[in-house]
């Protein structure tokens, strides 16, 4: 039971980054290299900073 906990857990966090470097590289956000190296040396932590902050400049 803990293993496929883990598994899935590691599919969605793996997921998760994907769509973080996806997204910010299709957006015209002015900070997008920042952006996807902080979400590659950071990944799980870079992933929901870029959501919280990063994408905000985009919604306007």
């Amino acid at each position: 039971m803990n293993n496929s906990l883990s598994l899935v857990l590691s599919i969605l966090w793996f997921v998760l980054w994907i769509v973080a470097i996806v997204d910010c590289a299709k957006s015209d956000n002015p900070n997008k290299v920042v952006w996807i190296v902080a979400i590659i040396l950071l990944p799980f932590l870079g992933s929901i900073l870029y959501f919280l902050f990063g994408r905000k400049s985009t919604w306007a």
